[in-house]
């Protein structure tokens, strides 16, 4: 699976366009996401651990190695505010 994903800077994210629609539609791989999200932002705020996000833009799906610092209930933050819609990722490890 990890080879059809592009390695992107963190920085980048910030320009992308991300669709409105979810990138998974299956009920269980959305409740394992949430799981891991939640995962990532503890590892992100008591061991600053870096993790690898699986998402899709408008144009590719690509992985970033970051780490997690804050979750809304659309978005995942990274450091200097920026975000990746929740909808649009695919996985985190």
């Amino acid at each position: 699976m990890t080879d059809e994903f592009k390695s992107i800077d963190k920085e980048d994210i910030a320009l992308l366009k991300f669709p409105t629609t979810d990138v998974l539609d299956d009920v269980d791989e959305i409740k394992t996401r949430t799981g891991e999200i939640n995962r990532a932002l503890s590892l992100g705020n008591l061991e600053h651990s870096k993790i690898k996000i699986f998402f899709e833009d408008t144009e590719s799906k690509k992985v970033v190695d970051t780490t997690v610092w804050a979750v809304t209930d659309k978005n995942v933050l990274l450091k200097q505010g920026v975000m990746i819609p929740i909808h649009r990722i695919y996985k985190l490890f």
